[in-house]
């Protein structure tokens, strides 16, 4: 999963989402993410697939994972 991205990151990372087509799982993914400990802010580009996430503490890629995951999307390693 993932394998480019450091399993922590702290700052802005950017991940590629699969399966999102509209507005409604933009707000579902941006949703989720937000709601993960640590994150700051979540841009999420529906055109290229692309969800840049911003943190201003450590946090463990698998938590991005499994709120994608929880929004009905998966993370493309």
């Amino acid at each position: 999963m993932l394998s480019g991205t450091p399993r922590t990151f702290i700052g802005s990372t950017t991940f590629t989402v699969t399966g999102m087509t509209c507005a409604h799982c933009q707000r579902a993914v941006t949703e989720e993410i937000a709601a993960v400990d640590g994150v700051e802010s979540v841009t999420v580009d529906v055109a290229s697939g692309t969800v840049t996430v911003t943190a201003d503490r450590p946090v463990d890629r698998a938590d991005i994972a499994a709120a994608v995951d929880e929004a009905g999307y998966t993370l493309r390693s």
